[in-house]
């Protein structure tokens, strides 16, 4: 669950990043993709240190 609020929140933030940089709307679309991935997996490994700890 935590990826998956991490990769919206990360599409969110790269489509704004491309907005601001007055990219088209296939640049907004590349951001969003491309943050996504990134800030998901990113919330993969929190959720899997999370997960550990309370173990």
């Amino acid at each position: 669950m935590i990826a998956f609020i991490f990769a919206i929140v990360g599409a969110a933030l790269g489509a704004r990043t491309a907005h601001r940089r007055k990219g088209t709307r296939l640049d907004m679309l590349q951001y969003a993709a491309g943050y996504g991935i990134a800030f998901g997996l990113i919330g993969l490994f929190v959720g899997i240190i999370i997960a550990r700890m309370t173990l």
